[in-house]
């Protein structure tokens, strides 16, 4: 399917280039570059952990005392333990024919960043399933478990992969650079449209392809990039599509605004107009679009795939009717002016993490979908199934199979992580807590006939007991909710019984063991 996809959007993306008189250019090739995220963690503490073993997230866990807040961890220098995994990591990559040249510090305390040179599509997917495996056992080797999942601790940032995009000729040429004039480049600001629309048009299937189950964790309602699809220009180009949806006379380019650091010694810096807005899940970054929602532990096939696909017929759309035009300058001129117009909505510049931006987004009637089970139905779709089968890309059959996958793996992940709170809360947890209340009890039965005051392990009884039973009441509710739900033999309706009763139920027994967790001994 990839490799079909990149067939579809070379074949065209080469009808668009020939309107431009390019007949030198034999195929386009979709490049990308996948920045991986990841955590490190101690191997002897990672064992101790059953849930970090089974799911690779940690169920349980009151926050630390110090989080991500000073933000010193990402600012600070790599720490030799680190650096030393870093660079054994590059040795295996190299071996391997990967260029992996760069390592830093990411947002959350032990996690970190890794990043190939751009490849050929379906080259940069390859790498990028061998660079998890190879990051797994370099990390054994320097006793340290390497962690992929899109969310290992609750209450600090998680992991994406983020996928930067581009199209260019096999002459050199990127369909995507701007160039110096934007403004008066046709045929880039043709290719820019052609994107727009297509992403309007499925933003939803989009959000599907960078649905996993650990993925739940960073989009939607916890962190960024947000669940709602948009597009991210910048200032100036942002400012070119308003002129030419308001049909300006003549479309000037806002000039770059420069860095004065006050200090003669230090120039005026130029400003990158296209300086990226880190909240945005489709950002236009220079020469490229950088795709953020896709999951650190997932493949970035399904998400270029369908970045392909989209553009293809977005592509096909454009050709098909500038190749029958009279007046080819004045029909491409139009064309552009009416796909800006009917998909700016699309465009979306300030603070993707902002409760104004879903008000927003929800009045342009943009898609909001929080969740990977309510996504899996855009491949069914008549009109993605029409795409797909377009481009030879899947059948009707082959996207059906795929959505019932989808939702069986949801559901058996969420099950492997309800099993093992069930074991961990029932075995651990409410022991440790009827353990602590009957010292208590001993304590405050001394103490009071002692003729002292025992108020202290009164209280301190009183609320661990009555957490110990919120505990057991929340216990015996998702064993409940996990036996209900299995009865269910429909994939998507046991799916959404998971979504919206196991879950919930996993997160109401997180809560009183995560506060039984500073006092309890």
């Amino acid at each position: 399917p990839l490799l079909r996809s990149m067939q579809a959007i070379s074949t065209q993306a080469l009808r668009i280039l020939r309107l431009f008189g390019n007949t030198a250019a034999k195929k386009v090739i979709p490049q990308v570059g996948s920045e991986q995220e990841y955590f490190l963690v101690d191997r002897e503490k990672y064992l101790k952990r059953r849930d970090l073993i089974y799911t690779g997230r940690t169920l349980f866990g009151a926050p630390s005392p110090k989080g991500q807040e000073l933000e010193d961890q990402y600012f600070g220098v790599i720490r030799d333990r680190v650096g030393s995994f870093m660079a054994d990591l590059n040795q295996e990559l190299w071996k391997l024919g990967i260029p992996a040249t760069t390592q830093h510090n990411e947002v959350a305390p032990a996690q970190h960043e890794m990043a190939p040179i751009y490849s050929m599509c379906n080259l940069a997917v390859d790498q990028n399933q061998l660079a998890m495996e190879t990051m797994k056992r370099v990390a054994t080797r320097h006793g340290l478990v390497c962690l992929l999942h899109e969310k290992p601790y609750a209450g600090v940032n998680g992991s994406g992969k983020h996928n930067n995009w581009s199209i260019g000729t096999d002459t050199g040429e990127n369909l995507l650079d701007p160039g110096d004039t934007p403004n008066e480049n046709m045929q880039f600001l043709l290719v820019l449209s052609c994107i727009m629309r297509a992403v309007d048009r499925h933003a939803d299937l989009l959000r599907q392809s960078a649905s996993c189950v650990g993925n739940e964790h960073r989009l939607g309602a916890q962190e960024a990039p947000p669940a709602i699809i948009s597009i991210f220009l910048g200032d100036q180009l942002d400012d070119v599509v308003s002129q030419i949806v308001s049909n300006a006379d003549s479309i000037k380019l806002l000039t770059s605004s420069g860095l004065d650091t006050g200090v003669s010694t230090v120039p005026v810096i130029k400003k990158d107009a296209t300086d990226r807005n880190r909240t945005s899940p489709f950002a236009f970054t220079g020469n490229k679009f950088e795709f953020r929602m896709v999951g650190s532990s997932d493949s970035i096939a399904d998400a270029n795939t369908t970045l392909n696909a989209i553009v293809a017929e977005s592509f096909c759309e454009a050709a098909d009717e500038l190749e029958k035009a009279a007046d080819f300058d004045s029909a491409c001129t139009k064309l552009i002016h009416d796909m800006m117009t009917e998909h700016q909505r699309i465009v979306f510049n300030g603070n993707g993490y902002s409760d104004e931006w879903v008000e927003e987004a929800a009045r342009r009637g943009l898609p909001n979908i929080k969740s990977m089970v309510d996504a899996i139905p855009a491949l069914t779709k008549p009109d993605v199934i029409a795409l797909y089968e377009k481009f030879n890309i899947f059948t009707k059959a082959e996207l059906e199979s795929r959505a019932e996958v989808q939702y069986e793996n949801y559901v058996s992940k969420i099950g492997i992580e309800a099993k093992c709170a069930i074991h961990m809360a029932g075995k651990h947890y409410i022991p440790a807590g009827i353990k602590f209340s009957s010292t208590l009890a001993q304590s405050y039965a001394s103490v009071s006939a002692a003729g002292v005051d025992a108020s202290v392990q009164k209280e301190l009884l009183e609320r661990v007991s009555a957490l110990t039973k919120q505990a057991q009441d929340a216990l015996s509710a998702l064993i409940t909710a996990c036996d209900e739900s299995d009865t269910i033999e429909n994939a998507q309706e046991l799916a959404q019984a998971y979504l919206h009763r196991v879950v919930p139920a996993m997160a109401a027994l997180r809560a009183p063991v995560d506060e039984l967790e500073l006092i309890v001994d």
